[in-house]
């Protein structure tokens, strides 16, 4: 397929590779609705926190510090609501959903969007690899630690990636969650967006006959800050090619604006989305049975790791 036939072809929602966040919820009123987004202070969740505020929603923004939050939030007007939260330090995941909570109201979309890219050299949090840690387990235990929040019809949308398919053949390495054997930075964070489609699928199995929906999204590749960590080739690299396929931060934060408000995403769940489309993920990204392992071994690290209750 041609670049300018991807760009300009439309899937079966009537949205595609080139649509904007602002045209997906184009005559959409969302006065009266709450959406919470994690990494609401720059890239894709700022982009994702301006439309929908654009549209009437309220919006509960999350970033490392709530001044961080809060100085993102306010130029964009309209009602917002700072909140900090450190996805790699359970103590501030559990702060913040207690946080939330206190705010009484019910969440009618939650968007688990912030994250960590390509880490050159191992690092790990609490005896973790760090981004499976922050990726997949910071983002586990702040939305479990919500869902009686969520509306009737609430939905959840976790941000993965294509780079899901970059995964360890074992899909999700379970006996070596430090990421001391054999580390590769991309490698292990296509892991961490392989734990996130999982999640996704899992939430919404378990999500069946409640009215509440999960869904995975890719994005696109975007030149937003989360590639801060990438070598200084790697950065070049994206920006030399950039014009031809990188998306614009409208287009990539499209999908996820998509998933979490339009009526056309209403009676989708458990599903891997991409340009506002269902998409065919990896088969390991489809594999339920290691979704349930993953579900129960990240119970186990919440155990040991989840901060003060």
């Amino acid at each position: 397929m041609s670049l300018l036939s991807l760009v300009s072809k439309n899937g079966p929602s009537g949205f595609g590779y080139a649509t904007t966040a602002e045209a997906v919820t184009e005559g959409l009123d969302l006065t009266g609705r709450h959406v919470l987004i994690t990494g609401s202070n720059s890239g894709l969740g700022l982009e994702a926190a301006r439309v929908l505020i654009q549209r009437g929603a309220t919006v509960i923004g999350t970033a490392r510090t709530v001044e961080k939050a809060r100085e993102a939030l306010a130029p964009l007007g309209g009602k917002t609501l700072p909140i900090a939260l450190e996805l790699g330090e359970p103590d501030s995941v559990r702060a913040s959903v207690a946080a939330v909570r206190a705010l009484g109201v019910p969440i009618d979309a939650l968007i688990a969007n912030a994250g960590i890219m390509a880490l050159p050299n191992l690092e790990k949090l609490h005896g973790y690899e760090k981004q499976f840690f922050t990726n997949h387990v910071g983002h586990f235990l702040f939305v479990t630690g919500l869902l009686n929040q969520l509306a009737a019809n609430g939905r959840v949308v976790i941000l993965s990636s294509g780079a899901h398919k970059n995964a360890p053949a074992a899909g999700i390495e379970l006996d070596n969650l430090s990421g001391e054997r054999n580390y590769g930075a991309w490698k292990t964070y296509g892991q961490s967006k392989l734990a996130n489609l999982l999640f996704a699928r899992e939430l919404s199995r378990r999500f069946a006959g409640t009215g509440k929906l999960a869904n995975a999204v890719h994005p696109g590749v975007i030149a937003t800050n989360l590639g801060r960590h990438m070598s200084s080739f790697e950065r070049s690299t994206l920006l030399t090619v950039g014009p031809l396929f990188l998306k614009s931060v409208g287009e990539g934060a499209a999908t996820e604006v998509w998933a979490a408000v339009h009526p056309g995403a209403a009676l989708i769940t458990g599903q891997y989305l991409q340009n506002c489309n269902v998409k065919e993920s990896s088969a390991l990204g489809k594999d339920m049975a290691l979704a349930a392992k993953l579900w129960a071994a990240t119970e186990e690290i919440v155990a040991k790791v989840g901060g003060a209750a």
